[in-house]
């Protein structure tokens, strides 16, 4: 498959090359994601994934390639792409609300800050009963549980009014019953505000359950430069799903449980090395670049 026309996608990446040193980690991306879209994204240990977030979010810069964000290069972080880590990046001094309204407090001066005060902390406010967290505006972090404390920080990227949520593992340090009712909320906030998510996962059935889109970055295929011939990573599935809420009950479905398999052996599996014409690209937004080496016969 070749490009498609560029003006449709917010974030759009093309021929993407990273390296480190003589280490190819990410070879020859192409990816397109619309605005609206939760695009999951997994991949084995060591595939690369957070060094593609990274190089989303600006902190890193690809080797060579196209990466944009609105029709534009990415060089840097912005603040039109927001950002949830694994950690909660909270400041312990500071309330509940005080954190949220950083995100507004932090981009002007000392003298704005205090005139526009009661502004801002309303904003925060709005936020966090969106969040279903106003009755503990008042307390500081410490005082709730990883999960509340992790909607107090998806509560301070909203409140940036970002285009782009980007989230790395955010509910990995979560127990399993809370990480699943965080999945649920976020499904649910998603549901409310169509935000674009870029939601980077080592867990695959978290990935299927939340995504509208599921990526699969992996270094296990092959292509006609020979089986010695050392790759990067590359998308090698991309998967459309269904983007209605559903019960968690859906997971032990066969279908769920069908496509959870699939994406193993699409991957994971070191064994089962796909060529790069047999990727299964079934998203209609995804494309390829392959070049003429990897397509010699």
């Amino acid at each position: 498959m070749m490009s498609a026309s560029a003006d449709i996608r917010l974030l759009h990446i093309e021929d993407m090359y990273k390296w480190y040193g003589d280490k190819l980690v990410l070879e020859n991306i192409d990816l397109g994601v619309r605005e609206g879209t939760f695009c999951s994204v997994v991949g084995p240990s060591g595939s690369g994934k957070s060094t593609l977030f990274r190089i989303v979010l600006g902190q890193e810069r690809a080797t060579r390639g196209t990466v944009e964000f609105d029709g534009r290069t990415i060089s840097e972080p912005g603040l039109e792409r927001g950002i949830v880590y694994q950690r909660y990046s909270l400041y312990p001094h500071l309330s509940v609300l005080d954190n949220v309204a950083l995100a507004r407090t932090l981009r002007v001066s000392l003298l704005e800050r205090w005139r526009r005060r009661n502004e801002f902390e309303q904003q925060a406010m709005e936020i966090l009963e969106r969040v279903k967290l106003a009755e503990h505006a008042r307390k500081y972090p410490q005082e709730l549980s990883g999960g509340m404390q992790q909607r107090v920080a998806i509560a301070q990227a909203l409140l940036a009014r970002p285009r782009v949520v980007l989230m790395d593992e955010p509910f990995g340090a979560l127990d399993p019953e809370t990480r699943e009712s965080m999945q649920v909320f976020l499904l649910e906030l998603w549901e409310e505000t169509r935000m674009t998510v870029f939601f980077v996962t080592h867990d695959m059935e978290e990935a299927v359950y939340l995504g509208t889109r599921v990526l699969v970055l992996s270094p296990n295929y092959i292509d006609d430069r020979g089986p010695a011939f050392k790759r990067g990573s590359r998308i090698v599935a991309d998967y459309a799903l269904a983007n209605a809420v559903t019960s968690t009950k859906v997971k032990k479905s066969p279908e769920f449980l069908s496509l959870v398999s699939d994406i193993r052996r699409q991957g994971f599996d070191p064994t089962i090395l796909h060529h790069i014409r047999e990727f299964d690209l079934k998203h209609p937004d995804s494309f390829s670049t392959p070049t003429a080496e990897e397509l010699r016969r």
